[in-house]
């Protein structure tokens, strides 16, 4: 792409006079992309490069780089196998310098026009990503450079991730910096390393609590230098309506009826000996390389889950297109000539990535990079425990939580794979009967007839509808002549005229997102009656919850962190019922004559909605029996900041409180019915729905309902709390409508009146309440200054880290774009 546009303004110098034979002495040779010269026992790598041209070009190739190395933190994301997704490299020769210029991909003109080509790259800038001095000329022209500093640079970018994540400012320290003799030299790419370390005064709580001296930590980073792939590979244009990840860019050479934003599906080259066939053996399959560090039963796990998508290519008409294996002995993970599922430890359980290298150009992939936590598989199995009995772990049978966990880690695995053929997130699927593994599943679970938790089912097995679409959409072959876009088009049409569905992670995944199927760790095909099975599974799990749920020997303390998932398990839920509220049901299709394109949830379903999620409200809900409340032995953690997230917190330090404990849960509930872009849609609509002040008054009448007991009495108060200090919220939180900051005024006046007389005048906390809301009304006291608590802070539910990640890829993490 790139074509002297700035090198050619570059003043020529004298010819490099050094002896090539002396300035290899002494180093070993090794040929292949580039022919390298190392030194036995590191400190130097050398490269020779082609020689270059007239116009000063020597070559071009993808350039990634990795961590073979990483932190150990999920939330500072500097995980083992983390990369980014490669780019474009020129390399360019003038006077004594040699230069690696990154192509501007962003920016281009598909055209067979030099002039419109050379006028897009004139208009945007490239960026020189390093220099460095010729070393020595060979006879042939060739030239030498010394790759030392290119190798040892903080080029993942360690430094300004971890002052993004708070964990202060680290410096890269070239003294303890070192170039090893360990360098791997193919014909078709590069492979090399250094041992970077950063250093800092003052490094943050994730780093001391990973790092042997966290003011010193040091990386493996890895680069990967690729010859650009070989010709033939067809690109295909992506379609918002099939899920496809792709290579965007803008095409200036657009004509004028045309879109200059382009994307290129992402995708492997994978091509039939019989292109004509309807069913042919392939080229070269796809192989995925399962990493040897993964302990068993774990490693079995994810060759049978990866080995899903086997059956997908089989269907789509690809006979043995895609194979499992498990990593060869002595191999590089990070080769780009393995697609590697790597197995990767951090101090706590984090998310799971599927992303790798890709030609910028066309988008072709040409190394897929999965990285699974370790501790994911545990926090699972600790919540099965929980939801069943620890005493049925290692039993064997369909409620073992091991056995459910090793589930839950094949369909990990072939999601996170999914990711790196191409496929991106459909949150409907779940609502289509399960269709996709790429979706965010929650566990299905269901009573027995003993009324005890059954987990027989709690995850599907093997590819679903919606997956067979996909990998058939995006890797069919077709016919010299015929016409590929009306041919993919009805697949389109066929998928969802048999009852597919596909919603984006920007419909579903943010608490206030609208699309009333998008939802993440959710089940059924109708999120209220799924919502009611789960409170009766939430129920009959704390019914018997006690001192099983730990191990025989474990320490008690850890009974907290067993406790917060299970007394929280309708969280998901909740929120996928709650989008029917001010929810709306659109697709992505263009459809002839379509007058209906956003249609709102009917009314009447909203209402049974709203029934159902503000009956998680009641105190009878909230409300943590007292033989639990007695297990709850203070915890024992000498890392408190780092493992106390996984549980409650307390009001009463040490000691677990209930209450509290209530206002988390009501919480959860209230961030997704008060949400400032449901209620304006509630309030802005023309169509019949609900109104914020209906949805406001729901909430409170579920929370004040009569109580029973004293455990009851202190899930109401504290969930009250949280509703006032919530409606108080409304006039300074960015984002709410005037009618339903209206609206919230409305309900703060009516709480006042009814919380001043009756049985809650009697009850302490209450008038505080009513003075609260009376002086807010009054004088528009504000929370702070009231004294309220604010809302409290809800444990993590989804894996801790990189919370807003949409396509949990690594390389989003990294370049800090998640």
């Amino acid at each position: 792409m790139w074509r002297c546009v700035l090198v050619m303004c570059l003043l020529a110098g004298t010819a490099v006079a050094d002896d090539f034979s002396d300035a290899i002495a002494d180093l070993s040779q090794q040929d292949g992309l580039w022919t390298m010269y190392i030194a036995e026992h590191g400190g130097k790598v050398m490269a020779e490069l082609p020689a270059a041209g007239e116009t000063g070009f020597v070559d071009q190739i993808i350039y990634a780089t990795a961590l073979r190395t990483g932190l150990g933190s999920n939330p500072v994301g500097l995980d083992r196998g983390a990369g980014d997704a490669g780019r474009l490299v020129t390399i360019m020769h003038s006077g004594d310098q040699v230069y690696f210029i990154a192509d501007n991909l962003e920016y281009r003109a598909d055209s067979s026009d030099p002039f419109e080509r050379r006028a897009t790259q004139e208009s945007f800038a490239s960026s020189i990503i390093w220099s460095t001095p010729v070393v020595a000329r060979s006879e042939k022209g060739t030239l030498l450079i010394d790759l030392g500093q290119f190798l040892a640079r903080d080029s993942v970018g360690i430094a300004q991730r971890l002052k993004a994540t708070g964990q202060g400012v680290f410096n890269l320290d070239k003294s303890r910096s070192v170039v090893p003799p360990e360098q791997l030299v193919f014909p078709d790419n590069l492979e090399l390393e250094a041992i970077i370390t950063l250093t800092s005064s003052n490094p943050g709580t994730e780093v001391r609590a990973t790092a042997a001296d966290p003011t010193s930590v040091s990386f493996a980073v890895h680069h990967s230098l690729v010859r650009l792939p070989a010709p033939g590979y067809k690109v295909r244009e992506a379609d918002a309506r099939t899920a496809t990840i792709d290579i965007t860019y803008y095409d200036m050479a657009q004509p004028l009826d045309q879109p200059l934003f382009r994307g290129l599906a992402r995708r492997f080259r994978l091509e039939k000996t019989d292109p004509t066939a309807a069913r042919s053996p392939v080229k070269k399959p796809i192989v995925f390389y399962i990493d040897r560090g993964a302990p068993e039963p774990v490693r079995t796990a994810l060759i049978e889950g990866t080995r899903w998508w086997a059956d997908a290519f089989d269907a789509a008409g690809f006979i043995d297109g895609f194979k499992v294996e498990l990593l060869p002995e002595g191999a590089h993970p990070l080769d780009v000539r393995y697609n590697v599922v790597q197995w990767v430890h951090r101090q706590t359980r984090g998310w799971s990535y599927g992303g790798g290298i890709a030609d910028p150009r066309t988008g072709e992939m040409i190394k897929a990079r999965v990285t699974l936590g370790s501790q994911r598989v545990r926090q699972d199995r600790m919540i099965f425990e929980g939801l069943t009995s620890r005493n049925q772990t290692g039993a064997g049978g369909p409620n073992d939580p091991l056995e459910v966990a090793l589930a839950r880690i094949r369909q990990l695995a072939a999601h996170e794979v999914g990711h790196t053929l191409g496929f991106a997130h459909n949150m409907a699927a779940s609502a289509d009967r399960r269709a996709s593994v790429m979706d965010y599943p929650a566990p299905l679970a269901r009573l027995d007839g003993t009324g005890r938790v059954d987990l027989a089912d709690a995850y599907a097995v093997g590819m679903g509808a919606w997956d067979l679409f996909t990998v058939k959409w995006l890797y069919s072959e077709f016919p010299e002549g015929s016409n590929e876009k009306a041919a993919l088009d009805k697949m389109v049409d066929e998928a969802f005229a048999s009852g597919l569905h596909y919603v984006a992670d920007q419909h579903s995944r943010p608490v206030g997102a609208p699309h009333a199927r998008g939802s993440l760790w959710d089940n059924g095909t109708d999120p209220v009656t799924s919502l009611d099975d789960v409170m009766q599974v939430r129920a009959a799990a704390l019914s018997t919850f006690g001192a099983d749920s730990v191990a025989a020997g474990q320490s008690l303390s850890d009974i907290q962190t067993v406790f917060a998932p299970i007394y929280l398990y309708h969280r998901y839920q909740v929120l996928a019922a709650t989008k029917l509220i001010g929810g709306y049901e659109f697709d992505y299709r263009r459809a002839a004559g379509a007058t209906d394109a956003v249609m709102p949830v009917d009314l009447d379903r909203q209402r049974a909605a709203l029934q159902s999620v503000t009956a998680t409200l009641t105190p009878t809900a909230l409300a943590i029996p007292q033989r639990v409340s007695r297990l709850m032995s203070p915890p024992l953690y000498a890392w408190e900041p780092i493992q106390g997230r996984e549980r409650i917190a307390s009001q009463g330090g040490a000691i677990f409180d209930a209450a509290h404990a209530a206002r988390v849960a009501a919480a959860v509930t209230l961030q997704g019915l008060l949400h400032p872009q449901r209620l304006a849609r509630l309030e802005h609509s023309v169509e019949r729905t609900l109104r914020a002040r209906e949805v406001i008054t729901a909430a409170s009448d579920a929370i004040l309902q009569p109580v029973a007991s004293r455990e009851q009495s202190l899930a109401r108060l504290g969930a009250t709390e949280v509703l006032v200090t919530s409606l108080i919220g409304f006039d300074g939180q960015a984002g709410h409508s005037l009618a339903a900051r209206d609206a919230a005024r409305a309900e703060l006046n009516a709480l006042s009146r009814r919380l001043s007389r009756g049985e809650f005048k009697k009850e302490a906390g209450f008038s505080r309440l009513v003075v609260a809301i009376d002086n807010y009304l009054d004088s528009g006291m504000t929370r702070e200054s009231a004294q309220l608590p604010p809302v409290p802070e809800i444990p993590p539910g989804s894996p801790i880290g990189a919370e807003t990640c949409w396509h949990c890829d690594s390389a989003a993490i990294l370049s800090g774009s998640q």
